[in-house]
């Protein structure tokens, strides 16, 4: 299942941009403007946003520390920014002058690329702030670029649909046509789809365009036996032009985001469809998986970005087995755990959960008094947060492996409803759950955060047939 839970809707004109760092998303915007929110809580920076662009923001992306983050605009601009203050490093000027529509990191953060609305590429030295190399392509703007998981090339889309692969010496490997109407975005999966031959590695790469065709591509290159880009296939379900695509950190996920309003979730092996989210009310400009975190931020011609989370099951079905899921999470090592608190808002007890090297399995059987004598954690209200976040990951792991549908899951209390109800932001809820939800709390929605329309509850009566079915048939 994939969940709603924040909406972001600072920006005064369309969104073209989101980009995640291990703690930090940025969003970039017809407004001129970037914009920079904290994962703990989804609250904007201090120094945000950040202004210097005289036109529209095209694209914003981290480098891999997330320590500098660029954008680039129509003004012909490539700017790099101190995520921690907000201050400007560098401006980097097109040499054509042209409106730059993208821009990316490599991944050891050495170099930076910028694609330019009159076919130009330039390659910069990320360090020095210097122009490196600069390349062309023969027609169309260059509005996609993405770097091989090893860096040693990276891959262009044109307006016109062609895909340019270029090493790092921007020398030309290759190009053809891959979209008929224009390509829109491009990413590469950071797992390799075999180990191949000795010398030889193999990466999948997703292209989408104006065709309303997401494709996917299977990449080999060696310096000895050079550069093959193979057709794999085309996963359909948008009615219309698709705007963006990404891979999730791990390469079991692929998300689009189309002209059609809706971000579409594939299970990358099956290339089926695990999820179509349809909360947009304009066309949906771009996608973005957060490296460490189960979260998906999506962005739109309304302004707003959306951002998801992904529940355990959906990682289950992406991997294929329950088995698999229960592993998930008992193999986390110590760096997942605390990658998991800062996702919960627990940042400030990393540092006691590694000195006590806390690993996925320990995390899962951590008890009020070990987390108050083992780990010294003074504060009740922290203990009792920490096992809650706890006891939710016991429960979803526990659905999940009894074979309780998550739809059945009450969202607050995650356990199977009795009497489910829907509220005016469209879930399904416990009654008695969303009932105190809203007299004890402001009246905003437990899944968006945004404030509920209503406090209206009607019966979910078709659930509640549905459940007691399920439970006539899975009960002894």
């Amino acid at each position: 299942m994939v969940k709603l839970i924040h909406t972001l809707a600072d920006h005064g004109d369309d969104v073209n941009c989101c980009a995640f760092s291990f703690s930090l998303l940025a969003t970039c915007s017809l407004d001129k403007t970037i914009r920079l929110y904290s994962l703990h809580d989804f609250t904007e920076l201090p120094h945000s946003p950040l202004k210097f662009h005289t036109y529209a923001v095209h694209c914003c992306c981290f480098s891999p520390s997330g320590h500098i983050l660029a954008s680039c605009s129509t003004d012909g601009t490539t700017v790099l920014w101190n995520t921690e203050n907000g201050q400007m490093l560098a401006v980097m000027e097109q040499p054509s002058g042209s409106p730059v529509r993208v821009c990316q990191f490599s991944p050891d953060s050495r170099c930076l690329t910028s694609g330019a609305a009159d076919g130009t590429v330039v390659l910069w030295n990320a360090q020095s702030y210097k122009l490196y190399r600069c390349g062309s392509v023969k027609d169309g703007s260059l509005v996609a670029c993405a770097f091989s998981p090893n860096g040693s090339f990276f891959v262009t889309g044109s307006s016109c649909g062609d895909l340019t692969v270029w090493d790092d010496k921007m020398r030309c490997l290759h190009s053809e046509k891959a979209h008929d109407l224009g390509i829109t975005c491009c990413d590469f999966s950071s797992q390799p789809v075999s180990d191949g031959e000795q010398g030889l590695q193999f990466f999948r790469l997703a292209s989408c365009g104006q065709d309303c065709q997401v494709k996917i591509w299977i990449v080999s290159f060696t310096h000895i036996l050079g550069f093959e880009l193979k057709y794999k296939s085309t996963l359909s379900g948008h009615r219309a032009p698709v705007l963006a695509c990404a891979f999730s950190p791990d390469g079991q996920m692929l998300v689009s985001g189309s002209v059609d309003k809706s971000v579409i979730v594939y299970d990358t092996n099956t290339e089926n469809i695990l999820h179509t989210l349809t909360q947009h009310t304009r066309y949906v400009t771009t996608c973005a998986f957060a490296p460490n975190t189960l979260l998906l931020a999506t962005g739109s011609m309304d302004k707003t970005v959306n951002i998801w989370q992904f529940d355990l099951e959906t990682l289950c079905q992406a991997r294929s087995t329950e088995d698999q899921l229960k592993q998930f999470t008992e193999d986390w090592s110590e760096e997942d755990v605390s990658t998991w608190l800062c996702a919960q808002g627990l940042k400030d007890l990393v540092g006691i959960f590694k000195m006590n090297n806390i690993d996925g399995k320990e995390l899962l059987n951590l008890t009020k008094e070990s987390l108050a004598d083992d780990l010294k954690i003074e504060s009740l209200g922290l203990r009792s947060k920490v096992l809650r976040k706890i006891e939710e990951l016991r429960t979803k792991v526990k659905s999940l492996s009894s074979g309780i549908p998550d739809e059945f899951i009450c969202p607050i209390t995650r356990e199977l409803m009795k009497d489910p109800v829907i509220a005016s932001d469209g879930y399904s809820y416990e009654k008695e759950a969303i009932e105190n939800w809203i007299s004890k709390k402001k009246r905003t929605s437990p899944m968006t955060n945004l404030v509920l329309p209503s406090a209206v509850l009607t019966p979910n009566r078709t659930l509640k047939m549905a459940i007691n079915r399920w439970l006539e048939t899975h009960q002894k």
